[in-house]
């Protein structure tokens, strides 16, 4: 006992000694009402001060959008078929392999109309038995499929609700290279993301289809943004987001997005009918060689060159051969092979049309009555 006190007085004596010559300082205050605090060692600044007006409008516009964002979840009927295995190439299978079968988030969607019309890429409810469309506040509606369009990617849903807040629709071919943009959808199921960026480019083909003119954004792009809206600095739709470019299955900054002025064409005919009626030429067509060497006779360095006629078209019955190139539709100059291919199926069935034609045969123009193109036959398994 005697070593312990002896033990505890050296203690008390090496303490008091230390706090003595300031070795030791206690910086902690004793407030009334018992409470401790203790001196902030950081600098604050007021969270009022404003954002510069370049940065403080996409908050006005990701707070004014966000309400006509919907995430889009289906139950399919069986394994994907068809346009969603292009899709799935580029958006990358999950890691694990191919998520089971059930309800599941798909994709993203947008308000276009008050009265309930969702729009939504094809490939995100294609097969689909049940849809369902969540809003941002969590409520739900089981969703009807009015129609969609698997050569474009785009499909029209309806939901039986009212005064919905919806995103103007823009004008996309007015977008410029290097224009600031928006993204929002629900990427890997987090709802309500927003990514912006830039347009990076326009009217590019990556191989989806006939009728590909895709935008190409670096706002961050990732499996769930399907469908999703792509907006402009003015608070508009321009695109609608479709697919990305990536090795690894997550964004890289190559995002693809519809264009709204090709959903424009499409959306009308989905309400009316629930599917799509396009021209029909029955041509291949390909570009027109630099050199001239496939179009020999004709001087052609634009257009759309005649690969191959389909015995028994409208072209056939024109008199429209191989080797002869399509450089005017109705007078509009027609600069590729996919220019020539949209604006045929955006011609309604039945319309004579002038072609202006440059081949072996000299430069004429010739009549034709489109017929209409046929559907699309069905993938194995559907």
């Amino acid at each position: 006992m005697r070593r312990l006190a002896l033990l505890a007085l050296v203690l008390v004596c090496v303490v008091g000694l230390l706090l003595a010559s300031g070795v030791l300082r206690v910086r902690v205050a004793l407030e009334p009402g018992g409470t401790v605090t203790a001196a902030p060692f950081w600098r604050e600044v007021s969270g009022e001060a404003a954002l510069p007006p370049a940065l403080g409008i996409w908050v006005e516009l990701a707070r004014a959008v966000r309400p006509a964002v919907v995430n889009v979840s289906s139950t399919q009927r069986g394994p994907g078929q068809g346009p969603e295995e292009f899709f799935r190439r580029f958006f990358g299978e999950p890691r694990g392999g191919p998520l089971p079968r059930g309800r599941m988030s798909l994709g993203s969607g947008l308000v276009a109309s008050a009265d309930g019309h969702v729009v939504t890429n094809f490939h995100v409810v294609g097969g689909a038995g049940e849809i369902t469309v969540r809003f941002a506040d969590q409520r739900e509606y089981r969703a009807r499929l009015v129609g969609g369009d698997p050569r474009t990617d785009i499909a029209l849903l309806k939901i039986e609700a009212s005064d919905l807040a919806v995103i103007p629709f823009g004008d996309s071919d007015r977008l410029a290279v290097g224009e600031p943009v928006m993204a929002i959808g629900n990427p890997f199921g987090l709802e309500q993301t927003v990514t912006t960026g830039i347009v990076s480019a326009k009217e590019r083909f990556i191989g989806a289809g006939p009728y590909d003119d895709f935008i190409q954004t670096d706002a961050s792009v990732n499996p769930g943004n399907s469908g999703g809206p792509l907006i402009d600095s003015r608070g508009a739709l321009v695109g609608i987001n479709t697919a990305i470019f990536s090795q690894t299955g997550g964004s890289v900054g190559i995002g693809f997005a519809i264009p709204v002025n090709l959903a424009k064409e499409v959306l009308p005919q989905l309400r009316a009918t629930g599917r799509v009626v396009r021209g029909y030429l029955g041509v291949a067509v390909a570009p027109v060689p630099g050199d001239g060497a496939a179009a020999p006779g004709t001087a052609a360095r634009r257009g759309a060159l005649v690969a191959e006629v389909v015995p028994g078209a409208p072209a056939a019955d024109a008199g429209l051969r191989q080797g002869d190139v399509i450089v005017a539709l109705d007078g509009m100059p027609i600069q590729s092979p996919h220019e020539l291919t949209r604006r045929v199926a955006g011609t309604p069935p039945g319309t004579k049309v002038a072609l202006d034609v440059a081949g072996p045969r000299g430069t004429r123009t010739v009549a034709v009555t489109l017929g209409q193109l046929p559907d699309e036959p069905p993938s194995p398994g559907r």
